[in-house]
């Protein structure tokens, strides 16, 4: 099958796959302006934390086309209204900080002592955000490769949400691993939790598996535990959207709940993230901001209400899973395992 490329740059917009549309309608839309971006991060039209850093940079861009002004003071206070702006969307994904930073660091060495002309800033910080997209896609490559000892021939693989192309700029993180290890011909089944609130695994994981013809069964999330005791499971990976320095992660609402259970059934538990999910700066799971998300997405599915009108609802958007639970960190740059907090820090 083609290569599923979930954002990009065109024709000064960006191109981006409707995930809220998937899997019944398979469409892309086109932003073209940065307001655009913001809306489609915090509808989650886009999601998945190394695909929000993509859009990010892509809309800090396509907002910096747009600045009216040529002055050097007002360019450079539009741009970081823009950047702040969509530090507002997403708290919990690293990543979009992650791409913030680098924009800024853009910016910076575009016009540190330099006089360097409005155009030609415009132009480079395009540049660097179609740069961070065709990283991503490398990075999730490597990743793959460097993950893909971890999978046996045979062995049967539960993932949650989507950790897959459509949460990156293409390939994935936990997909991408299992991707790589079917690439080399082992024989794996996916087991797919739905995700609720918002469904990602049944929606988009097993959209894409069914694409790449890897063989999947798609459960619900309370199901887990039983296949687990049952002996069905041989290895349980997910992706994240911060990782603290000492190894805790930030994923999903239910990934905790997962990782309590490969514990108390002998299966090895893995995170797969780029470096850019990690935050050396949050020493510890507690510091990671937790995004609450509507009511609606738990009181109602597909615009049919499931619950009372009234009902009070309480809608954290991931956990925190402690790193004693996690087996091992799949990077880009290679496997890193306990003691994280030692560990983690040789990445950068």
């Amino acid at each position: 099958m083609d290569e599923i490329r979930t954002l990009y740059w065109q024709d000064n917009g960006v191109v981006m796959i409707d995930q809220k549309a998937l899997p019944l309608i398979e469409r892309t839309v086109t932003c073209w302006h940065y307001e655009d971006v913001i809306t489609a991060i915090n509808d989650m039209t886009i999601r998945g934390a190394p695909a929000i850093g993509v859009a990010a940079a892509m809309g800090i861009a396509l907002g910096a086309l747009h600045i009216p002004s040529d002055s050097p003071e007002d360019f450079r206070s539009g741009f970081y209204g823009i950047c702040d702006r969509f530090a507002r969307t997403r708290p919990t994904a690293r990543n979009l900080f992650w791409a913030i930073e680098r924009m800024k660091g853009c910016l910076a060495d575009l016009t540190t002592g330099q006089d360097t002309p409005i155009e030609v800033i415009r132009e480079a910080l395009v540049a660097e955000a179609v740069k961070i997209g065709e990283e991503d896609v490398a990075i999730n490559r490597r990743m793959g490769m460097n993950g893909r000892s971890l999978i046996r021939d045979g062995d049967r693989v539960l993932t949650h949400c989507n950790a897959g192309a459509l949460a990156t700029g293409g390939y994935g993180t936990a997909l991408g691993v299992i991707r790589a290890a079917c690439k080399e011909g082992k024989r794996v089944h996916v087991f797919v939790d739905e995700t609720r609130p918002v469904l990602q695994g049944a929606r988009l994981t097993a959209w894409e598996l069914m694409k790449e013809g890897i063989p999947a069964t798609l459960i619900t999330d309370g199901m887990a535990g039983f296949i687990m005791q049952r002996g069905k499971v041989d290895l349980v990976i997910t992706g994240a959207d911060r990782i603290a320095a000492n190894g805790d992660t930030a994923n999903k609402i239910g990934t905790y709940s997962l990782a309590v259970l490969a514990r108390e059934n002998n299966i090895p538990f893995y995170i797969a993230a780029p470096r850019s999910t990690i935050d050396l700066s949050i020493p510890s799971g507690g510091e990671i901001p937790i995004e609450e998300r509507s009511s609606d997405e738990i009181t109602s599915i597909g615009g049919s209400r499931i619950a009372p009108e009234g009902m009070p609802v309480y809608n954290p958007a991931f956990d925190i899973t402690p790193n004693r639970y996690i087996a091992a960190i799949v990077t880009e740059a290679g496997l890193v395992r306990p003691p994280f907090d030692l560990h983690l820090p040789g990445l950068f």
